[in-house]
């Protein structure tokens, strides 16, 4: 049994890029814990309602990813800059430290929101070696309408060199993907279910399976 950690600059993240990798993770008995940077809040512009709704859409989404706990670090969506590592890092190495991961799952480094970026530099602070002897798998997940969004550039390429089969999983990743309502669009909008079947169905293509998810690999320490 694995402990891994999910780690999303704001819910959803976590079902675009590995819900179903995260399933098979539950199947397989694994502790699965979850780490989400942002949250929204009613001074910020966002109803009561909406505030509601979203903690309600985390704890549904969370049971139905077998989450075993949910830590939530309350920066405003859209709020972060370089200027917040400061604080950042030692927030998301308390996680870690309680955590013990063996496997990271965080955003790509080069998607084009802002808080992504950030999210990302701050969880690669956190996986140095000697300060966090547990940690053996690092991998960046591709999130629909960012990744694909990012600048056209090699140097912020997302290359895909580890995939998951998630053939028996995709079902289950759509419909927990379908908690978020308010985040999906009917297509061509990139965050739609027909989109992020087709994601799937064409990473799965690419390694001889029926549906894949797709991971750049950044650390792997076989011990």
């Amino acid at each position: 049994m694995k402990n891994i950690l999910i780690v999303s600059a704001h819910p959803d993240d976590e079902v675009l890029g590995a819900g179903g990798t995260l399933l098979k993770h539950k199947t397989r008995g694994d502790s699965i814990y979850w780490l989400i940077i942002t949250d929204v809040f009613e001074e910020h512009g966002f109803t009561q309602e909406r505030v509601e709704s979203r903690q309600q859409e985390i704890r549904r989404v969370a049971e139905k990813l077998g989450i075993k706990k949910t830590f939530k670090l309350g920066y405003p969506t859209m709020s972060l800059s370089n200027s917040s590592l400061r604080e950042l890092i030692p927030k998301i190495s308390a996680v870690f430290q309680e955590v013990e991961p063996e496997t990271v799952y965080c955003l790509n480094r080069s998607d084009a929101h802002s808080d992504h970026r950030v999210v990302f530099d701050g969880v690669m602070a956190c996986t140095k070696s000697f300060r966090y002897p547990y940690v053996k798998q690092v991998l960046m997940y591709e999130c629909i309408s960012e990744t694909e969004f990012a600048p056209v550039l090699p140097e912020k390429a997302f290359l895909p060199n580890y995939f998951v089969d998630i053939t028996e999983y995709l079902d289950q990743k759509l419909d927990i993907m379908r908690i978020y309502a308010s985040e999906l669009g009917e297509h061509p909008f990139p965050r739609s279910i027909e989109n992020i079947k087709a994601l799937a169905h064409y990473r799965g293509a690419s390694v001889g399976v029926q549906y894949a998810e797709a991971y750049q690999l950044l650390k792997y320490i076989d011990k």
